[in-house]
């Protein structure tokens, strides 16, 4: 069975066959591998909208496809999944604020039209500000933007995927315009999420997506996409996991994840919650450079979170899991600490990514402690 490079792994296809736009090229493939910051799924909020008579501003984020009911109206009309505006009858356009879930470099966003034909938007622009915390509505509002997408034309009915140009730099929110008027099913923003400095101090979870962690490859994602297991959180169902078509030969399947950091890892969680009937029998975890083992192939529980100690291995950069022979998990962790010869690299790097003022007053003293 080929290796399975991870395509777009947050945003499902939502058009009907004789809508849909050609498949993307390969460079929106490769940004759309990254994971969707925006999303609800990882933590991304919907700060503000200033209009959302028709449909409400955060359906924009949800995970799941937009669905489309040709009989459903309520008292305002006609009934969208996804964000819709009044019909403008005066100058100016409308606009919806994003907080991501962590601080990220935008490669690329998605605005989706899914089922939006007669109202859809005919432009639209994204644009990034960077205010680290939690910061009021009103302060976001008030924010220093920048072009992340220049205003572009938009199809109907369609996912219109735009790559981000320009230099390199942190985004904690994003603004999509639309101009002047219309509906949006879908907003999907990918990012390289920065691994955090201030939060990388002890034993922590360098798998994790909102850390930074990243599946780079797979054997096999019939059912579900392997990126879902760096997600925060517990699975809810089996399609919030990894799972496998059924083997028919002697192989395995497996994954390979990039971590946040190079670490040296202390424990692993390997969660097969929601799949009771096809759970992997065992498990293995090497190092996917050295093949040097973490975790001996070990037997795993249908609907089980498993707590393993990983065996001393020194640093690691990406670790491989190999299930067998077929199935699926819902969570993987790999906990660990980042060693000190590699603060400093982590540290400039996120640094030189913020904007100069605040770069100039992060308290460095909280960075890995």
């Amino acid at each position: 069975m080929p290796d399975a490079q991870i395509p777009d792994t947050q945003i499902p296809d939502t058009r009907t066959p004789g809508a849909r736009k050609a498949g993307p090229s390969a460079a929106e493939a490769d940004f759309r591998g990254l994971p969707d910051v925006a999303g609800r799924a990882l933590g991304g909020a919907v700060l503000y909208a200033n209009d959302e008579f028709y449909a409400d501003a955060h359906n924009l984020i949800a995970p799941q496809f937009a669905v489309h009911d040709p009989a459903a109206f309520g008292v305002r009309g006609k009934v969208y999944d996804g964000w819709e505006t009044r019909r403008r009858r005066e100058p100016g356009e409308d606009f919806a604020i994003v907080r991501l879930a962590a601080p990220a470099v935008v490669r690329g966003v998605t605005i989706d039209t899914a089922h939006f034909k007669g109202n859809y938007p005919p432009f639209g622009s994204v644009e990034g500000a960077t205010l680290l915390g939690y910061p009021p509505v009103a302060e976001v509002l008030a924010a220093e933007w920048t072009a992340l997408v220049d205003k572009t034309d938009l199809e109907g009915d369609c996912a219109n995927v735009v790559p981000v140009s320009g230099p390199d730099r942190i985004v904690t929110h994003v603004r999509l315009t639309i101009y002047p008027d219309g509906g949006v099913a879908r907003l999907r923003v990918f990012g390289e999420v920065v691994p955090d400095p201030r939060l990388l101090g002890g034993r922590v979870d360098l798998a994790a997506v909102r850390s930074g962690g990243l599946v780079e490859s797979c054997s096999n994602m019939f059912f579900a996409s392997p990126a879902n297991v760096l997600s925060p959180g517990r699975a809810q169902v089996m399609s919030d996991g990894w799972e496998t078509a059924r083997r028919r030969d002697d192989g395995n399947d497996w994954l390979v994840v990039r971590l946040a950091a190079p670490g040296v890892l202390h424990h692993a969680v390997i969660d097969t919650s929601r799949f009771v009937g096809n759970a992997p029998g065992h498990a293995r975890l090497s190092d996917a450079e050295s093949g040097k083992e973490l975790l001996p192939r070990t037997r795993l529980l249908p609907d089980t979170e498993h707590r393993f100690r990983i065996r001393p291995a020194g640093q690691v950069r990406l670790v491989r899991l190999d299930i067998y022979p077929d199935g699926g998990i819902s969570r993987l962790r790999l906990v660990g600490v980042v060693p000190p010869e590699r603060h400093e690299p982590i540290a400039r790097r996120w640094l030189d990514l913020l904007p100069p003022s605040l770069a100039a007053a992060a308290d460095q003293s909280e960075f890995f402690d």
